[in-house]
Formats: structure tokens, C-alpha cells, sequence
């Protein structure tokens, strides 16, 4: 029997800007990851993904892992020279998803930097229905991370999509079914949103969720607030936060939703360097104890049985 566990995976994202993607997918394939985020920082480098693509699931080989989501981070809205590669990345990770399994396509939106968020919106729309026509076309789904990058409303360099207001507003300009959200709840946490009731609401727009985490240090809120010169938020791997990821997962159970939770690492201020893995795997093994632990299916013995034995429906 398949595991129903799995309908939510957990993995952790591999960088593949440096060309090493499939040897570091080899190197961590056994420490029980159920699935990676190959992802790119602004530009591909000019690297064959058709061949990336074969030599990734040549180093998962018969491991129950899968590839959903391809990462291409940078700001494909506006025309510096690096801008555009992030454009010319998008398009090449939509067009050979397919050799990697992946279905979704994930990163930033991009931003007119240094202006109101709203004042990205024609933009945003000119390129974004464009990449959806095309990534329609080849059965991909495009998911946008909710990280401000240090923006905020009134300007930024990034990303519009850190902000569920935003959401509506882009999701108006482009209401497309195969574009949706990256989502984490560490860039609610740094905003002071409750990320419960947003998987509620929103659940069906993720198609990809990153696995990150925040502590907030309301000590410091109530004596220097959260513009002031100490620091009031800190992103965390998931176990070391203050997000109840069981809480998380069984929200998004609830909604239905099925998919891949990466780990997004390289963040922390104490697994971090020297353990960075000790923490990678110690997400791991919390958010498989979040999903519910190890199926058991006893299903069948209660079939036809003492239908007391069944808990009311």
C-alpha cells in the first residue's frame, strides 16, 4: 500500500547555481530526505538543465525521493543585465522542469525597485501572464516564496508576494490556475501573522511550502518595539522555532493539501557552519514526528468488524 503519510513529503533544497546539485543530492540522499528544491540564485550560469535534470535523478536513483519544485530566485521585472537572466532562468527551468519530475517552478515575483509596492502591478502582470501561457504549456505550475527580502509596501528590491494584501492584488492581475504561492510561515512570523488561519484561507493557492521557522522575541517588541536598533526576529530551522508544525501540517491536511515541505536551511543563528546538517536533520526528523510519524496501517482488520471499534464520523 502506498503511504498516505507521504502525500506531504519532507525535503530540504539543494543550491544548483555552482553546478553541484547532483553531487550534493548524492551526498545527503541517505540521510532520509523525501525530496529536494533544486533552486538557482538569479541565474542559471548557463548550465544545461535538460542534462542537470538526468544527472539529479541519476544520483537519487531508486530512492523514494522526488524533485516537485525548481527554485530560480532574482528579480525578473526590471532590464539590469542581471535581471534579465533571471527572466532567461525562469523560462529555461519552465522549459525542462520536466527532466528533473518537477511540476512547479518556484521564486520571486520581482519588483520595480525602490517604488510602492502597487506601482509593480503592471508590470508584474505583463511578464507573469506571459511565463503562466508558457508554463501552462508545458503542465507547470509557477509558486511565488512570501519572503520580503528586507522590503516592505512602500519599496523594496525584490518581491511583491510577502504580504496576503498583495496576494489579492496579484492574483487579480493574473488569475491564472497555475499560479500560486511558495509559502512559509517563518515571513508570516517576521511580519506578526498567524499563519493558521491563513492556511485556511489560502491553502489552495500553495503549491510548494518551504520549511523555515522564526523566533520572535516579544521581550524586545515591548521594550524597543520592531524598528528600533535591536533585533526582534530571528528565522530558525523548523524544531527551533516558535511555529507548532503539527498544528501546520494538520491545517494542511485538512485543506487537502498534498505536496513537498523543503527545508530551507542556511538561516539559523545556531545550527548554522559546522551544524547546519546537525540541523537539517534534526527538521527532518521533527517535521516527519509533526506529519504523524511512521504510517500504520491497520485499516483492514476493522473492516466488517465491531463498528464500535470506528470512531463517529
Amino acid at each position: 500500500m502506498t503511504d498516505p503519510a507521504k502525500a506531504i513529503r519532507i525535503g530540504t533544497m539543494i543550491s544548483a547555481s555552482a553546478g553541484h546539485a547532483a553531487n550534493r543530492i548524492a551526498e545527503i540522499a541517505d540521510l532520509g530526505f523525501e525530496s529536494f528544491e533544486p533552486f538557482f540564485w538569479q541565474t542559471t550560469n548557463g548550465q544545461d538543465l535538460a542534462e542537470l535534470g538526468k544527472r539529479s535523478l541519476d544520483a537519487i536513483g531508486n530512492r523514494d525521493i522526488t524533485i516537485s519544485t525548481l527554485g530560480m530566485f532574482g528579480n525578473p521585472l526590471e532590464d539590469q543585465e542581471m535581471d534579465r537572466q533571471t527572466l532567461e532562468g525562469w523560462k529555461d527551468c519552465i522549459d525542462n522542469a520536466h527532466h528533473f519530475g518537477a511540476t512547479t517552478v518556484a521564486g520571486f515575483t520581482g519588483r520595480v525597485r525602490g517604488k510602492p509596492l502597487t506601482d509593480s502591478l503592471p508590470q508584474y502582470k505583463k511578464v507573469w501572464s506571459e511565463l503562466a501561457r508558457r508554463a501552462a504549456d508545458k503542465g507547470v505550475r509557477i509558486a511565488f516564496e512570501n519572503c520580503a527580502m528586507d522590503g516592505n509596501w512602500q519599496t523594496g528590491d525584490w518581491n511583491i508576494a510577502h504580504n496576503p494584501d498583495a496576494w489579492e492584488l496579484m492574483f487579480n492581475e493574473t488569475p491564472d490556475d497555475n499560479i500560486g504561492l511558495e509559502w512559509e510561515p517563518c515571513h508570516q512570523l517576521v511580519y506578526l501573522i498567524d499563519p493558521l488561519p491563513q492556511i485556511r484561507k489560502w491553502a489552495h493557492k500553495f503549491f510548494h511550502v518551504h520549511g523555515k521557522d522564526a523566533t520572535v522575541r516579544w521581550d524586545v517588541i515591548k521594550e524597543h518595539g520592531i524598528f528600533g536598533k535591536q533585533k526582534f526576529v530571528f528565522m530558525r530551522t523548523p524544531g527551533f522555532g516558535d511555529s507548532n508544525w503539527t498544528d501546520i501540517i494538520s491545517e494542511l491536511r485538512l485543506a487537502g493539501w498534498s505536496g513537498s515541505i523543503d527545508i530551507e536551511g542556511w538561516h539559523d543563528p545556531v545550527y548554522r557552519d559546522a551544524l547546519e546538517m546537525t540541523g537539517q536533520v534534526r527538521a527532518l526528523n521533527y517535521l516527519k514526528h509533526s506529519r504523524g510519524g511512521d504510517f500504520v496501517n491497520l485499516t483492514a482488520q476493522y473492516e466488517g468488524g465491531d463498528p464500535s471499534l470506528r470512531r463517529a464520523s
